[in-house]
């Protein structure tokens, strides 16, 4: 067998010395780091070992050949030239991942598609018939990466992402993906903790993922175990007597393991959680070594006698320490550590060190990991008196500390601005009784964070940095607006919460980001509302439409209103306040309907005449039979809902949308329709029979005068 073969094991920044580590276990020969993973040499075998047995890979790949690009034309011939048909009969299946750039081709899909072209145009020339396509399992996985003019094309033995190891049936809330929890069991040690018969805790547990990798290092179960389908399967290249070779031996092992595992434990305060993980642990063959039950946090003690490895994962929607849930959570967890788990190593993986600090312990070691696009920390204690500290004398230190480091460190700009605005803002918000507005917007290019205010707190979000930008730097400049920030304001920095704003898609936008489930009430004129400032990527209340919500307050009295696409019913609520004789709220969603009514109960708005609805706003359009005074017409810019008969999209649909909601609009009401999508252009032709007014300037409030871009907003009537 070849023993020359060069292979990438692919995984994220980060895991390169854990990859390397089990690639030199493995047999690997002189594996490297290298973008986007690890370069190693050896034998068909050891890929087929490292797809089986690496915990931290996400893929193994086989680069076949690579070749000068300049563009399509030549990305087309060095695939078409190459000897497919060793690797693949005409007969069977494939699947084509492109990523990179290349002249003439603006999207990986657009380059997948050349790519498949050319392998499947050679096949039709020499053999009349051409392999089919298929996504989910193909006989063979191909891997494109075009970058610096080189075009290197692989198989991808996976198939699939490692970390998708087979047992994952039920999941929660933002889980941890398999691969970066056995990086972080790696990384804190536990192999060694289990070997000597060290007890496993996660008293956070989530859908188990963290116990379930733990149980399977230590009874030496491979994580590849449980999969199905590899991207090797059809490959002309397959060894298949060496693979089940491979398999029985892993099985043995497994087996023989089994019985070694120390006492693993995992719980939870949630018991949909609770479910979930015990569902996942039986589906991964552990479900009779693992104890995982219910528990409050503030209940949690050491399982057996002996210490051995705490760590979790605790929520970190709020990135910055808080006196709410998260930041309690945080608190109750230190001080559990500390009067019951003295001994013990424990580690806390958080996309937040200030929610960390919250803990009263001080981290012998920190180590950095990304989840997704998140920054995260994996803090690693030891439990003992000397690493004690006064949590909150620590938290005062650090703050005065960290805001006069950000102003030293090049802050000092951004410091300013913030007077700057804040000393125009507030007279203008005091003299027109505004207390939730935007405080600032990337007004400086490398501050690029939104801060609105919302009386006594802040919502900050951070817009996702180009990729030419050095997240090490972007990180920096972030920390400093944090600190910066409560200083400047004279807030409370537990007021303060921190999102990281970036585009999002179809039902994404309306996903929740956490699950802590706390509202803060705030007003808006006469208007109360709810918002909540960790659980969604919006707050429930769109600062940008104020101006709106109050016009559609002065014309409602003596009306019937319309809000479609309704959202929490923020302008429902001004209408119905100003003595709309009757409103109808509808949308999709029963979150935010039910955050709806506890918005118009909020306002002392109870009766019959209100009424919300649950619905698709375009078919429930073509079933409505009353007739409206006046129309609010706000939709999202895409939406592609499953409870939606067909996908939304504002530019191509608003004009059917506009039309069926006139049908509903009485011979002298008003529409007003806005829209958020930046690039959009209303059709004028289809709506050439309508008497139209831009009222997007007239609607843009004061403190989004520096983005004129943030809406639409028109007012629609009949002629």
């Amino acid at each position: 067998m070849n023993e020359g073969l060069t292979f990438l094991a692919t995984a994220p920044a980060g895991f390169e010395p854990l990859l390397i580590a089990e690639l030199s276990a493995l047999g690997a020969n002189d594996p490297k780091p290298v973008r986007g993973g690890v370069r190693f040499h050896g034998s068909q075998e050891l890929a087929y070992r490292a797809c089986l047995w690496s915990r931290t890979a996400s893929r193994v790949l086989l680069p076949l050949f690579e070749f000068p690009v300049t563009g399509t034309e030549a990305l087309y011939a060095g695939i078409h030239d190459f000897p497919w048909e060793t690797h693949l009969n005409p007969d069977s299946t494939l699947s084509v991942e492109f990523s990179g750039t290349c002249p003439g081709i603006d999207h990986v899909h657009f380059g997948a598609q050349r790519v498949k072209d050319a392998i499947v145009d050679r096949f039709r020339a020499r053999f009349g018939r051409r392999p089919g396509v298929d996504r989910q399992r193909p006989d063979l996985q191909i891997h494109v990466l075009s970058r610096d003019g080189q075009a290197i094309v692989s198989l991808d033995l996976a198939g699939d992402s490692l970390h998708r190891r087979g047992y994952r049936a039920a999941t929660v809330i933002a889980p941890l993906k398999e691969t970066l929890a056995a990086a972080l069991l790696l990384k804190t040690d536990w192999p060694a903790i289990a070997a000597a018969g060290g007890a496993f805790l996660d008293p956070l547990c989530g859908s188990g993922t963290l116990a379930i990798e733990a149980a399977w290092i230590a009874g030496d179960h491979a994580p590849g175990l449980l999969r199905t389908h590899w991207g090797f399967s059809g490959w002309l290249g397959h060894v298949p007597a060496l693979w089940s070779r491979l398999l029985a031996e892993a099985t043995e092992r497994c087996r023989a393991g089994h019985s070694h595992i120390p006492p693993i434990f995992a719980s939870d305060h949630d018991p949909s959680a609770v479910r979930a993980a015990l569902i996942n642990a039986n589906r991964a063959g552990m479900a009779d070594r693992m104890r995982i039950e219910r528990r409050e946090l503030a209940t949690v003690e050491p399982p057996t006698s002996l210490p051995g490895l705490l760590i979790t994962n605790p929520p970190y929607g709020e990135r910055l320490g808080e006196q709410d849930a998260c930041a309690q959570l945080y608190a109750q967890l230190g001080d559990r550590l500390k009067t019951r788990f003295v001994g013990w190593k424990t580690a806390v993986f958080t996309g937040n060190p200030e929610l960390g600090k919250r803990m009263g312990l001080r981290a012998e070691q920190t180590h950095t990991f990304h989840n997704g696009p998140l920054e995260c920390r994996l803090l690693r204690f030891q439990v003992e008196p000397a690493f004690f500290v006064d949590r909150d004398a620590a938290n005062r230190r650090a703050r005065t500390v960290a805001a006069n480091q950000a102003i030293s460190a090049g802050a000092e700009g951004f410091a300013n601005r913030l007077r700057k605005n804040l000393r125009h803002l507030s007279r203008w918000a005091e003299r027109e009784g505004v207390s939730c507005y935007r405080l600032y917007d990337a007004d400086l290019p490398e501050y690029a964070v939104a801060v609105d205010r919302y009386e006594q707190w802040l919502h900050v979000q951070e817009y996702a940095p180009p990729a030419n930008i050095d997240p090490a730097r972007a990180r920096e400049r972030l920390e400093q607006v944090l600190a910066v920030l409560p200083a400047v304001l004279e807030l409370s920095p537990e007021h303060l919460f921190l999102k990281v704003r970036q585009r999002q898609k179809g039902s994404n936008q309306y996903r929740k980001q956490a699950d802590c489930g706390r509202f803060h009430e705030v007003r808006e004129g006469n208007a109360r509302f709810l918002v909540n400032f960790t659980d969604y990527l919006d707050t429930g209340l769109f600062l940008d439409h104020r101006s709106t919500r109050r016009l559609l307050g002065e014309w409602a009295a003596g009306r019937r209103f319309l809000n479609l696409f309704g959202y929490t019913a923020t302008a429902t609520v001004h209408a119905a306040l100003a003595g709309a004789t009757h409103t109808t709220t509808v949308d999709l969603s029963a979150t935010y309907l039910d955050w709806a009514r506890r918005n118009l109960e909020l306002n002392g708005i109870h009766s019959r005449k209100h009424e919300l609805i649950q619905a698709d706003c375009l078919r429930w359009l073509t079933e409505a039979r009353d007739h409206y005074d006046l129309i609010f017409l706000d939709p999202p810019t895409f939406s592609n809902s499953k409870r939606m008969e067909e996908t939304f999209d504002v530019q191509r649909d608003h004009a059917v949308l506009l039309h069926r909601a006139l049908r509903l609009l009485a011979p002298d009401g008003t529409l007003i329709f806005s829209t958020n999508h930046r690039k959009f252009r209303l059709d004028q032709n289809a709506l050439s029979n309508l008497s139209i007014e831009d009222w997007s300037q007239r609607t843009l409030p004061p403190d989004f005068a520096r983005d004129p871009k943030i809406h639409k907003c028109w007012l629609i009537r009949r002629r």
